[in-house]
């Protein structure tokens, strides 16, 4: 489907690689792992792994505890032992996770336009207000949509109809933006418009298919807007 901006009256963004970048937690790791991307890539790779099997085998928790597990099995797999007050430490790292550049001018300029912002996000709504306050979008978003409301992750459709029933609007009138692939498809099976957040330029997954809409940041959404 081609990108309908005359659709769009609410605009729901992710959180995790979106607004924040969880590359930043390689950082906290740097102190305590002598080689530390590798087990930050784990670490991700294995917390995105987690959700997908939860949804598939009903074992909902919430995404912090999932986050635990994944950290812990990194240092496992890399033969990293450290005390668990240290891992929680590293943990804590995504309370205040880098907000990357475009993200508060350009949230600003689509609430300028009218646009009702949403976060919509595998996150318990614990990580996502400390989220809120630390990348200074509180004001701007309307509200956060958690997976934890409903016990069930992102790409199922379950979750984004819960959105926009939260939102209280027709769920082909908004468009969800991500930088996650999967987050693309799962939103656009459920109905709405998929914005892929394309950064650093890379390449798409398209074995099912193309985005509604890639932009670069998020300015150039509101370029594709008006």
């Amino acid at each position: 489907m081609t990108f309908d901006p005359d659709r769009v009256t609410t605009i729901t963004f992710d959180s995790y690689s979106t607004i924040v970048d969880v590359e930043a937690a390689e950082k906290a790791l740097r102190e305590r792992v002598p080689d530390p991307q590798p087990v930050s890539r784990l670490w991700r790779s294995r917390s995105l792994a987690y959700t997908f099997i939860a949804n598939a085998v009903d074992a909902y928790k919430p995404f912090y505890e999932m986050n635990r597990d994944a950290l812990q099995y990194a240092l496992d797999a890399h033969g990293v032992d450290i005390a668990t007050e240290e891992r929680d430490e590293i943990l804590a790292v995504y309370h205040e996770l880098d907000v990357f550049d475009d993200v508060r001018d350009g949230m600003n300029r689509l609430y300028d336009a009218d646009y009702d912002l949403y976060v919509v996000s595998n996150g318990n709504p614990e990580m996502l207000d400390s989220m809120l306050d630390h990348a200074g979008i509180g004001g701007l978003v309307e509200d956060t949509v958690s997976a934890d409301e409903i016990g069930t992750f992102k790409p199922d459709a379950e979750l984004y109809r819960h959105a926009a029933a939260r939102t209280g609007t027709p769920i082909d009138e908004i468009a969800h933006v991500t930088a996650g692939y999967f987050d693309v498809y799962g939103a656009m099976h459920a109905g709405m418009q998929g914005v892929w957040v394309n950064r650093d330029d890379g390449p798409w997954d398209s074995f099912a298919g193309d985005p509604d809409l890639t932009i670069g940041s998020f300015h150039d959404l509101l370029n594709e807007l008006d």
